[in-house]
C-alpha cells in the first residue's frame, strides 16, 4: 500500500514552523515525511533555506515517521561527511531514514569556488561518491583517488542496518543507469507517460527498492488564490534541466522567470481547490507503482493543507 508523506520544503519554510507542520501531519494522517538539501532557495520570494541535517535530527525525534533527504555529495559535502550524518540518524532512529543521492545544482554547489563540471562528469563523481559511502557504512577505511579524494576514513559510529542509498533522477536515462547502484528512485511528479517509462527502464535494467514520488501541488479554498500562491512561490521553479541544473543564483531565477504567466503554473503543479481532485491526481500516481507519495504544498502556510487533506484526502486514498 502506498504510504503518504509530506515534504518539508526548507526553501520556503522556517525550519521551526516546518517542525510544527510535521508534527500536525503526524496527527493528520501523514505517514512520513521528506525534504531537501539546499544551501539558497530557487527564488528570493521564498526566503529560507535552512540546514537540513540539524533539522532532520530534531524531526525524528519529534514524531515517529519516516524521513528522508534529497543529498548531492561530492562538492559541498564530501561524501564520508554524509555517510557520517546519515549512518548517525540511522544508528538514533533506526529503520526510519533514508538518502537520495543526486548530481547536484549549481545554485546550491557553486558556494564552494570549484566550478561546475558538466552532467557527465557530476554523474560520475556521484558514483564514486555512492560506493565510498558504501564502503564506509560496512566499517572499511576507505582511501580513495578519483573525483573526490578520501584517505584513510572509518565510521566509528554505524548503525546496525545501514541506510538506504536511492538515486534521485527526473530522466529516463538517469534512471536506467541508476539501477546499477541504487537501492530505490526518488523522483518529482511529471507526465505520467514519462514516470511510466522512467520506472519500466529502472525496473528493466535490474533496478531494486523503492519508487519514490514528490509532487508538488497547490490547494486553497478557492482556485483562484491557489493558482495565484503557485505563482508566486513556485514560478522559479518551472524551468526544467538544464537550466534548473545550471543556474547558480536567486536573482537569475527570478529575472528568467518573471513573465511566466500565471496559467503556465498548470503544467508543473497539480493546482485546485477541490481536495477530491488532488485524491484523483494522486491515485493516478500510486496506479503506477509507487511506494512512497510525499505532497509538497507550494504555499509556506502549510496548516490549511495539512488539516485538509488529513481530513478529505488521505481518507479518500485509504479507500
Amino acid at each position: 500500500m502506498t504510504v503518504y508523506g509530506i515534504h518539508a520544503s526548507h526553501e520556503q519554510v522556517h525550519p521551526s514552523a516546518l517542525l510544527d507542520a510535521v508534527r500536525a501531519a503526524e496527527r493528520a494522517g501523514f505517514g512520513a515525511g521528506m525534504c531537501s538539501d539546499h544551501f539558497s532557495p530557487w527564488s528570493e520570494r521564498q526566503g529560507q533555506s535552512g540546514f537540513a541535517w540539524s533539522w532532520l535530527g530534531a524531526a525524528l525525534q519529534a514524531t515517529s515517521m519516516r524521513f528522508g533527504v534529497v543529498n548531492a555529495p561530492g562538492q559541498r559535502y564530501h561524501p564520508a561527511v554524509v555517510a557520517q550524518a546519515a549512518a548517525t540518524l540511522e544508528a538514533m532512529y533506526p529503520g526510519r531514514f533514508w538518502v537520495a543521492l543526486g548530481s547536484g545544482e549549481a545554485s546550491n554547489e557553486h558556494i564552494t569556488g570549484g566550478g561546475w563540471p558538466r552532467k557527465a562528469i557530476r554523474n560520475q563523481r556521484l558514483r564514486e561518491c555512492a560506493e565510498i559511502m558504501r564502503a564506509l557504512f560496512a566499517g572499511e577505511e576507505v582511501s580513495h583517488d578519483g573525483l573526490v579524494t578520501v584517505d584513510r576514513a572509518r565510521l566509528w559510529t554505524r548503525p546496525e542496518t545501514p541506510p538506504p542509498l536511492l538515486a534521485a533522477a527526473v530522466s529516463v536515462e538517469t534512471a536506467r543507469w541508476a539501477a546499477e547502484w541504487a537501492d530505490g528512485l526518488a523522483t518529482v511528479a511529471q507526465d505520467v507517460g514519462h514516470l511510466w517509462r522512467m520506472i519500466a527502464e529502472y525496473r528493466s535494467a535490474g533496478g531494486r527498492g523503492p519508487l519514490v514520488l514528490q509532487v508538488h501541488l497547490s490547494y486553497a479554498a478557492d482556485e483562484r488564490t491557489a493558482l495565484a500562491l503557485a505563482h508566486d512561490q513556485w514560478r522559479s521553479n518551472i524551468l526544467g534541466p538544464p537550466a534548473s541544473w545550471d543556474i547558480d543564483s536567486t536573482a537569475v531565477f527570478d529575472e528568467v522567470t518573471a513573465g511566466v504567466p500565471v496559467e503556465a503554473m498548470y503544467g508543473s503543479v497539480r493546482i485546485s481547490a477541490e481536495p477530491k481532485q488532488h485524491a484523483d491526481w494522486l491515485h493516478e500516481y500510486a496506479e503506477l507503482g509507487f511506494d512512497e507519495i510525499y505532497l509538497h504544498h507550494v504555499g509556506k502556510d502549510q496548516r490549511e493543507f495539512v488539516e485538509v487533506f488529513g481530513a478529505q484526502v488521505l481518507p479518500e486514498l485509504a479507500r
